[in-house]
């Protein structure tokens, strides 16, 4: 029924920077958009990101720039760096990082998943992108996808060093580990905060760290997940853009910190330009839309479904792709 993470994980990735995404690059070209793998210090942990510069990039020059926050389970090399690449052609310098505890980047125990590390992973890749050469600090955007949407929108309201707000299929972590997708496990949530509360005794005690999500499905029992989001999410995860880094186990204690998050609250301190754009099939746009709606301090915000589209398919699928990026492209076009 299920196999193991490490026999999912031993994918083959032909591309040099470990890129799964289409037309991903493959070296870097004078005269055209260029990846730059880095790694910098965040909090006593050291971060593994790539920024993307535009083509023609002269250091010496001011350009607008643009930090992309992955999705839960997701790293760097996957969407986003999809996103990253293709803003950097639009002439932004980008940065896409894996979170602290997962893919790349330092941290034990390994896929530690609480929001105010995720929300600080963003704060830092701001911290390192203001600082590079060319970039013009004052002409920074964020634009977030998936759960990485939902810490984006945490970050940018009290972290007005971003000057425009986007996010793609947004998802709200916490609300989702504390009822369950679409609400569907509310009769289980002190259970599982017991179960949560347990698992941090025991690595306290020097025990054994507990993980949830700790095993991928196979195709036959995907096949019959009854949310787009998980069989569209299972396939694109584990099969046509795996990568060794990736996955959606986290440690079973994060719960205690999951389950207390929403990406709402406080929501009316956006006072930024704010872009939410999802999927019109996605079984997630109950999350952007109940966000949209609450964001209510700011006067320039505006809601962008992507006709037909479903959440895992605002990843990858060409023409959802770009029209989600035409809608970036004018947005930060007018916001930075």
């Amino acid at each position: 029924m299920t196999t193991s993470l490490i026999a999912v994980g031993q994918n083959k990735i032909e591309n040099p920077f470990g890129l799964v995404y289409k037309d991903a690059i493959t070296e870097n070209k004078s005269g055209e958009v260029n990846i730059h793998p880095i790694s910098y210090d965040l909090s006593g942990i050291e971060i593994a990101a790539n920024v993307y510069t535009p083509a023609n990039y002269d250091p010496s020059k001011s350009y607008p720039a643009i930090v992309v926050a992955h999705p839960n389970g997701g790293v760097k090399e996957q969407v986003a760096g999809l996103y990253a690449q293709r803003l950097a052609e639009s002439g932004y310098i980008t940065i896409a990082a894996d979170a602290s505890y997962q893919g790349a980047s330092g941290g034990e125990p390994r896929n530690v998943d609480k929001p105010a590390n995720r929300i600080n992973d963003i704060r830092g890749m701001a911290d390192y992108l203001t600082q590079y050469a060319g970039v013009n600090a004052e002409q920074l955007g964020v634009l977030g996808v998936c759960g990485g949407g939902g810490y984006t929108l945490a970050a940018a309201q009290t972290d007005k060093r971003f000057k425009a707000v986007a996010t793609l299929s947004m998802f709200n972590s916490g609300i989702v580990r504390k009822n369950g997708f679409r609400d569907s496990q509310l009769e289980t949530i002190q259970e599982r905060l017991k179960q949560a509360s347990d698992a941090r005794a025991q690595e306290a005690a020097g025990g054994e760290v507990l993980y949830a999500a700790n095993t991928v499905a196979s195709d036959k029992v995907a096949d019959k997940m009854p949310f787009d989001l998980y069989r569209e999410g299972h396939y694109y995860y584990n099969r046509t853009h795996a990568h060794p880094n990736s996955t959606f186990r986290y440690t079973m204690s994060s719960l205690l910190d999951l389950m207390a998050f929403d990406a709402t609250s406080n929501i009316d301190l956006i006072n930024q330009p704010l872009l939410m754009m999802a999927g019109s099939k996605a079984d997630t746009y109950y999350m952007t839309e109940d966000a949209f709606k609450k964001a209510t301090g700011t006067t320039e915000k505006e809601l962008f479904l992507i006709p037909g589209a479903t959440h895992i398919q605002t990843y990858y699928v060409p023409e959802y792709v770009e029209q989600a990026m035409n809608k970036l492209k004018e947005f930060f076009g007018e916001n930075l």
